[in-house]
């Protein structure tokens, strides 16, 4: 189990867990920052993959090490707006993706990720 004292967590579940072959699987990842979402879909964005990069810090990894990204949106017309935040955070690695709007984000938030990595 992967923690951090850098992330908050809403409840009782680990921010990511190290599988023995070398993945690393996270938790959703909120736009928080000192306890408090970030305002707009742009800066929600960028502080929810900061803090997953944290997250894969702490497991050894790195960005470049994501494999796969799950994007939950509150509104998929904010796709967009994240796309170019994404792409930017992500200098030119394209890890696979999938993207869905959801009826509700936890804590109120407009976006919440998850991801995969690999580490041998």
């Amino acid at each position: 189990m992967i923690t951090s004292d850098k992330i908050p967590s809403l409840g009782p579940y680990s921010l990511a867990v190290k599988t023995p072959n070398g993945f690393v699987h996270t938790s959703g990842s909120l736009g928080l920052k000192d306890g408090a979402l970030v305002e707009g879909i742009e800066a929600q964005t960028l502080v929810s993959l900061q803090n997953l990069e944290i997250v894969l810090k702490e497991a050894g990894c790195t960005k470049f090490d994501v494999v796969s990204v799950t994007i939950m949106l509150a509104d998929l017309k904010d796709f967009a707006k994240v796309n170019k935040v994404y792409g930017e955070f992500f200098e030119g690695h394209k890890p696979a993706r999938a993207c869905t709007q959801h009826a509700a984000i936890p804590a109120g938030g407009l976006i919440e990720m998850s991801c995969i990595a690999f580490k041998e």
